[in-house]
């Protein structure tokens, strides 16, 4: 004999069909209406598009899946059950993230027999913010403007209530999603990671300096340290950025080396900041070689480039450093200002060379290129932003597109030989204990 409330045990949630009492002796019967009508819908709304066919399918099955999970905690609907935890407590309107905005639903509550309301996981998951603001965040910095993004990055779903597609709706939940990313990159824990080298760039956005900072851990990896913004690339500007990262987490103690675009603030920033740990400073080449032929003429070009490169190729760094100053003697008889600059900081466009760098990681650590490209990267989803106002904007634009990069990134070229250059850090840091 049955028993008179169906047995918990028996009932299982199969796709399609919802939950179902596989002691029903009607089991089949109802898989098979079931089945027809899903199928009747599908035919109905596969006119509309896939999606919004697949829609009419998909609130369907999370209805039935809302009412399979309150079923697990409160047992049958409308059986009595004396031994029961919890209770159905009517429905509620709400709303599901679904195809980057948000669609109306009834849900069924739950609430315990202490009258405690239950939240239900399937629900949980799917009024998750996050979905519809990874949608939202992917669809801005593609270029979509808010007043275009209900049109242009979301594809029909059908006859159902639809909100959070506004151009305000949007745009507020754009300026949050920001924020957070913003919040993400400048608080992300930096501790435990065996750091190597970090690039550190500034960079004009949008009217405006910023500074960012890229590190690479001893695997190869490159991750976004951090932004700031500033008027120029001051050495209080990169030093608010270098000491947020050092209180993160960031370890130069074993030995570390940072790649600079060469101005003066930031290799200021980078003594005071790490005084006493063991650091290598080294220039980025190609600035470098930019900053000497703008003050030459046009003519005079491709031989300066010739001999700097060919200087910066030689193995040996005393033979390198002793080419760089004949060069600069030569220029000095041309144009004082251009020897003036290339005397500037040449024996940090020859620290990878001293370090015993060559091959593939020389080319990836002799420029800033690494950060250069995430900052291209950055300023191509901004492209199609017409008006930046006050405040944070260029900041949660600059930080989205970053942690965007990130997604990208591959380990840098030359990764094999780190631990090479990690060695050689270490060469440098017990002569520079022993002195």
């Amino acid at each position: 004999m049955r028993s008179s409330h169906t047995d918990t045990s028996m009932l299982r949630l199969l796709p399609e069909f919802g939950l179902v009492d596989l002691g029903d002796p009607r089991l089949g019967e109802r898989l098979a209406e079931t089945g027809a009508r899903h199928l009747e819908t599908f035919a109905g709304e596969l006119r509309r598009g896939l999606l919004a066919a697949s829609v009419a399918i998909g609130l369907d099955v999370l209805g039935e899946m809302l009412c399979a999970d309150a079923t697990v905690v409160a047992g049958p609907k409308g059986k009595h059950n004396m031994s029961r935890t919890a209770n159905w407590h009517g429905t509620e309107s709400g709303s599901v993230t679904l195809g980057g905005r948000k669609v109306a639903v009834e849900r069924p509550r739950v609430r315990t027999t202490g009258n405690e309301e239950v939240v239900l996981a399937t629900w949980e998951a799917a009024t998750a913010s996050e979905l519809l603001s990874e949608h939202m965040v992917a669809a801005m910095l593609a270029g979509v403007s808010c007043r275009d993004y209900a049109h242009v990055a979301l594809e029909p779903v059908g006859d159902v209530d639809q909100s959070a597609t506004g151009k305000s709706a949007v745009s507020a939940r754009f300026v949050a999603a920001t924020g957070e990313r913003l919040a993400e990159l400048r608080g992300r824990d930096l501790s435990g990671e065996p750091w190597l080298v970090v690039f550190v760039d500034g960079f004009d956005f949008a009217g405006q300096t910023m500074v960012g900072a890229l590190g690479v851990t001893s695997r190869g990896t490159k991750v976004p340290l951090g932004i700031v913004q500033g008027t120029t690339e001051n050495a209080t500007v990169c030093k608010a950025l270098l000491r947020s990262a050092k209180e993160r987490g960031l370890d130069a103690s074993a030995g570390m080396l940072f790649v600079i675009d060469g101005g003066k603030g930031l290799a200021a920033a980078i003594r005071q900041l790490f005084d006493g740990d063991p650091f290598q400073i080294a220039r980025c080449r190609q600035h470098k070689e930019r900053n000497v032929v703008d003050h030459m003429a046009k003519t005079e070009h491709a031989w300066v480039r010739r001999e700097l490169r060919g200087a910066w190729k030689l193995t040996d760094a005393p033979a390198a450093k002793r080419a760089l100053e004949g060069l600069a003697r030569k220029l000095e008889r041309i144009n004082p200002d251009a020897a003036g600059s290339l005397r500037e900081g040449l024996d940090e466009t020859l620290t990878i060379t001293r370090l015993g760098v060559i091959g593939t990681l020389a080319k990836t650590l002799a420029t800033t290129n690494p950060m250069e490209s995430t900052i291209d990267i950055v300023r191509v989803h901004a492209r199609n932003v017409k008006r930046w106002r006050d405040g944070d904007m260029r900041l949660r634009w600059a930080a989205a597109g970053m942690l965007c990069a990130e997604q990208q990134y591959r380990r840098v070229k030359g990764y094999r030989q780190l631990d090479k250059l990690a060695d050689a850090l270490n060469t440098n840091t017990a002569t520079a204990a022993a002195a």
